[in-house]
């Protein structure tokens, strides 16, 4: 057994949490609190109530998520932002969210963990956020169809927009919403990029700048992180741990 502020106090240093500003409606750190132990440790992507219900079933008592509480800003507690805080509070679950830190990370990040399930090791960065970089670039070493094929075997669902080179120098990785990515991607001079999805409008852009981009879902991309701060965490502390799946497939 460990201790809510021992867990959160790590997962604020490991993340940095305090030094990367993201965006308001994120609030990373802990949002919600327990009786101030920790069991089991859970990991999803998203706050909610399914997560919340299937994470109290499963004896979590500390869940980790990528999208957090607030992103709608303030809202009365009735109906289903009800029975979420209830879910939690009735199941002794605390939530701790981290947004961009996250996805920028340079171990645990969703993108460094994207260039890594490619066998590719990342070495660059790109598309800044105020002092920091969210995105990362790697060397390639494969030609196109070998990433798309690879990108299919281990996501679901594998958007392809190929007018870039048959065998790029190198790829840029962008977890989620890869929307402002693509500018920045053109700024680099690099054609490739690994993203969770686009708006329909970046269809011509990515034609006319001839670039390849490979949409692999929103959701599908940043499972990875919270995933390897869990594994970590219950390492650390010796607790066990659990992926909270909801088969999201956007």
């Amino acid at each position: 057994m460990a201790s809510l502020q021992q867990l959160a106090d790590y997962c604020d240093r490991r993340t940095r949490r305090s030094s990367f500003k993201d965006y308001p409606g994120a609030v990373n750190g802990l949002q919600v609190a327990n009786d101030g132990r920790v069991t089991k440790i859970g990991a999803a992507v998203d706050a909610g109530l399914v997560p919340f219900e299937k994470a109290v079933e499963c004896g979590v008592d500390f869940l980790i998520v990528h999208h957090g509480l607030f992103w709608g800003g303030a809202q009365p507690l009735t109906g289903p932002a009800y029975e979420r805080y209830a879910t939690l509070i009735r199941g002794n679950c605390a939530v701790y969210s981290s947004h961009l830190p996250l996805d920028a990370h340079a171990e645990l990040g969703n993108n460094v963990l994207l260039a890594r399930q490619l066998g590719l090791k990342p070495k660059g960065r790109f598309l800044p956020h105020d002092d920091a970089f969210i995105g990362w670039i790697a060397p390639n070493k494969f030609k196109r169809a070998q990433l798309r094929n690879r990108l299919e075997e281990l996501y679901p669902r594998v958007v392809a927009l190929e007018f870039g080179s048959a065998q790029p120098k190198q790829v840029a990785f962008c977890s989620g919403s890869g929307n402002s990515a693509i500018a920045a991607l053109v700024a680099t001079g690099v054609d490739t990029l690994v993203t969770g999805e686009l708006r329909e409008e970046w269809f011509n852009f990515a034609q006319e700048n001839r670039l390849n981009v490979f949409c692999c879902g929103h959701y599908a991309t940043e499972t990875l992180a919270v995933k390897a701060l869990a594994a970590e965490l219950a390492k650390k502390f010796r607790l066990p741990w659990v992926f909270i799946e909801t088969e999201n497939p956007l």
